[in-house]
């Protein structure tokens, strides 16, 4: 196709042609014959070009399938989580490493019974983690969320328990400077009471023991907040039969603390058969007699009981003190039945004194002296009293 165009003006790089009907089209100069001024009439011819299109066609195509080998074909992975150790109140847990494929990585987070309990570091590197401050004998689950520019990855829940305080499996000792007989016995002990002994300080070494603080596995277990304790402390666990605290086992802790708790270790509970409670016999009191006389019979009242005065949690005690408590009830009962003999003999009626007779022949006489009459000629008897 042949466009015949007027080159209506000519600038640096940038030229005006004109077409018949009056239309402006700018038109880069360096595409024009040299020597080109305003009124010029140039030839131009356009045509397609299906070779290159079909090659530039091709080439895109093959671009597409290598962005999509490379970007679509795999995808990252959620990870798998795992236990390495737990004890009464940590828990080591480990994960294989992270694949992203061709994905950036924005955060791995680690969730504790649905909450979320923190980042971690560094994720492309790092595959383990520690939990402390757990309860003992309780059940945790944990789970790992990958955030990715792919999208969210989840890893299954793990269920965890830790251990109780007689539970000795989880504890991890890793020995530090110890002569060959003490390193001896100590490997013997931890696995008696079935502990794992580490060569190396490890994410999971619970115990550093040794007799000297120096070394670099030392400086490690101090950097790394491991406790640093002396041999004595596994034979305390094993003596104990569950795990010992650590503040008496320290390098520098006084030894007789040690002798002390083990002093105060209570013993070992034996059954016994259930003893019946002594039971206290109440002494009985005498029966109520009654004594007769000329005059007549006068009833003696019951002795009361004697009151015990002893709570209800005495009734256990000794044999001693039950026959003295026996004794002083005796000896009380006499005095009360000599108070009551001799109240008697107070009760009785006796004869009429020699002075009574007198003062009562007086008064016959003096009635009979001065004594009033009645108008029927009625007297008083004078009755003896």
């Amino acid at each position: 196709m042949l466009i015949s165009l007027t080159v209506g003006k000519v600038d640096a790089g940038v030229a005006v042609l004109l077409t018949h009907d009056k239309r402006l089209i700018e038109f880069p100069s360096i595409l024009l014959p040299p020597n080109i001024s305003s009124g010029s009439i140039v030839d131009i011819t356009v045509s397609r070009n299906f070779g290159s299109e079909q090659k530039s066609q091709d080439a895109f195509l093959a671009l597409q399938d290598a962005i999509f080998t490379s970007f679509g074909e795999s995808e990252p992975t959620a990870p798998v989580l795992r236990c390495k150790n737990a004890t009464q109140t940590s828990v080591v847990l480990e994960w294989d490493p992270i694949e992203l494929a061709t994905a950036d990585c924005i955060s791995l987070s680690l969730f504790r019974n649905g909450q979320k309990a923190g980042n971690i570091p560094r994720p492309t590197n790092m595959h383990t983690t520690k939990i402390s401050g757990l309860a003992v004998d309780t059940e945790y689950t944990f789970q790992l969320v990958l955030r990715t520019s792919a999208g969210t990855y989840n890893s299954e829940k793990l269920v965890v328990k830790t251990h109780k305080m007689t539970d000795l499996s989880g504890i991890t000792v890793t020995p530090g400077v110890l002569p060959a007989q003490l390193r001896d016995s100590l490997t013997k002990a931890i696995e008696r009471i079935g502990a794992k002994l580490a060569d190396t300080v490890r994410i999971d070494t619970t115990h550093f023991v040794t007799v000297e603080g120096r070394g670099i596995a030392w400086e490690k277990a101090l950097e790394m907040n491991i406790p640093v304790v002396r041999p004595e402390w596994v034979e305390g666990c094993e003596r104990g039969g569950r795990i010992v605290g650590v503040r008496q086992y320290y390098l520098d802790a006084d030894p007789k603390l040690r002798q002390v708790e083990q002093q105060q270790q209570p013993p070992q509970p034996q059954q016994q058969p259930p003893q019946p409670s002594p039971t206290r016999e109440t002494p009985k009191s005498p029966s109520p007699t009654r004594q007769s006389g000329a005059d007549g019979a006068v009833p003696i009242p019951p002795t009361p009981p004697a009151k015990d005065s002893a709570p209800e949690e005495e009734e256990s005690s000794s044999e001693d003190e039950d026959d003295e408590n026996k004794t002083s009830v005796q000896d009380e009962q006499k005095v009360r039945v000599e108070d009551r003999e001799q109240q008697k003999v107070a009760l009785r009626p006796g004869g009429p004194s020699p002075k009574d007779k007198e003062a009562e022949k007086e008064g016959s006489e003096s009635s009979s002296r001065s004594g009033s009459r009645t108008p029927g000629q009625a007297s008083f008897q004078n009755i003896e009293l």
